[in-house]
């Protein structure tokens, strides 16, 4: 995939709980702007800024609106999920003013529409498949994951679970982590329609998940990272964690975006600014993003 940036030094890897952070990246990095710099860039801004789109990245951004209008109570900051596609929509409808997204806006817009869009990278994205932790599954291969969500491998009986139906929690077509997890998961396969249990509110697929024993869905690392209601399994042997990112034995993550429409308003750039600066970065290892600059180089070229 190819971006239109490359934001280095976001926010640092952490981890948390069972979750190690990434090592030290020998690539170069930018200096985050200082916290007095961005309070007193703050100072000068007044307006309202809308945000919506990427579930994954909803945390992050609901945190930082948060923090940023203690800092500047001039500006009204709104923040909504929907997925990556309606983010996408409806910043380049005008809507609102940053569209949230798990991937670039020219794989869910027309070519034209995404050109007139401006690419803010703010961090990288880890996805977990998750099951109940009733049921006894710690570990998938591609093979089995990709067999589970299209439908082709029904009981849990059939990877070493219990005799058990496979409930399959799906998420729609608008969703980015859809998309990444089809792309990464599940080696471009569809996954089966279950509209039923579809959603891409990822607290309702994770309550559901807790409450259904043999139940499987996936998130974002940020909504696990601190939970014990669901298991994240591994893929091939290999555990969704921040380190397991970085290094490239994981496959399952993406850059998060916020876009704008051209340079967006002073008070979206600001509020950007603001989730990319030092007083922030703090705040965002503990919610469980990482780093782009920490990529190691496996890991980037896999995902070009």
């Amino acid at each position: 995939m190819k971006f239109k940036s490359l934001i280095k030094n976001v926010i640092v890897c952490a981890a948390a709980v069972a979750l190690t952070a990434c090592g030290s990246s020998s690539a170069a990095s930018s200096t985050a702007a200082s916290s007095t710099a961005a309070s007193s860039a703050a100072a000068a801004v007044s307006g309202s800024v809308a945000v919506s789109g990427s579930s994954a990245l909803l945390p992050l951004v609901q945190e930082a609106a948060t923090e940023y209008m203690n800092v500047n109570p001039k500006v009204s900051v709104t923040a909504n999920g929907g997925g990556s596609g309606t983010g996408l929509q409806q910043v380049s409808d005008g809507t609102v003013d940053i569209g949230d997204s798990d991937v670039p806006a020219e794989e869910k817009l027309d070519e034209t529409l995404a050109a007139e869009l401006t690419d803010h990278e703010v961090a990288f994205i880890t996805v977990a498949a998750i099951v109940n932790p009733d049921l006894g599954v710690t570990d998938l291969t591609t093979d089995q994951l990709v067999g589970i969500f299209t439908g082709k491998i029904t009981n849990w009986s059939e990877v070493g679970g219990p005799d058990l139906q496979i409930m399959l929690v799906t998420r729609p077509s608008s969703s980015g982590t859809r998309a990444l997890f089809k792309q990464y998961a599940l080696n471009g396969e569809e996954e089966a329609s279950n509209q039923a249990l579809e959603t891409d509110d990822s607290g309702t697929l994770m309550q559901t998940v807790q409450d259904n024993k043999g139940a499987i869905g996936y998130v974002a690392l940020p909504y696990i990272i601190n939970s014990t209601a669901v298991s994240a399994v591994s893929i091939d042997g290999v555990a969704p964690t921040l380190a397991n990112t970085c290094s490239g034995d994981y496959k399952v993550w993406g850059y998060e975006h916020m876009y704008t429409k051209g340079e967006g308003s002073a008070a979206a750039q600001d509020f950007i600014n603001y989730i990319l600066g030092s007083d922030f970065s703090a705040k965002a290892e503990s919610l469980g993003y990482g780093v782009v600059s920490k990529l190691s180089s496996a890991a980037v070229s896999s995902h070009q």
